[in-house]
């Protein structure tokens, strides 16, 4: 079950994994639901009843000292079946520290500064 675009949602708007969830659910955007992986429109709409706004483009990733504050970043980006498929982590920078939100469930730390590790494809900025 892919869980990331309810886990980013969640840490953008600071309320728990469920309430995300149950907001996505509402809206009849199901994790378990892999016709919904491919798409940003989903992740935007949770976002939006989260009252997030998000940028309405998606922008190729060149380095990470050119991302915004907050974003959603595109990794693990492949093709299955000729759809694409992603998984969505949060990128932010506070007080000149950068760091990485991702829901993977088997890393020791959902914190990630391995930015070498991650192979971003592209991203949306966060705009509040």
């Amino acid at each position: 079950m892919s869980r990331g675009r309810e886990a980013a949602s969640a840490a953008l708007a600071g309320v728990a994994y469920a309430e995300a969830k149950r907001v996505a659910n509402s809206l009849g955007i199901y994790a378990e639901d892999k016709t919904l992986w491919s798409d940003t429109g989903y992740v935007r709409q949770i976002l939006s009843a989260l009252q997030i706004s998000t940028s309405a483009v998606e922008v190729p990733f060149e380095s990470w000292d050119r991302l915004p504050a907050k974003a959603l970043l595109a990794i693990k980006w492949h093709i299955e079946g000729g759809k694409p498929f992603w998984h969505w982590v949060v990128f932010s920078r506070q007080d000149d520290q950068a760091f990485v939100l991702d829901s993977k469930k088997s890393l020791k730390s959902h914190i990630r500064r391995d930015f070498g590790r991650m192979k971003p494809k592209w991203y949306i900025e966060v705009c509040s």
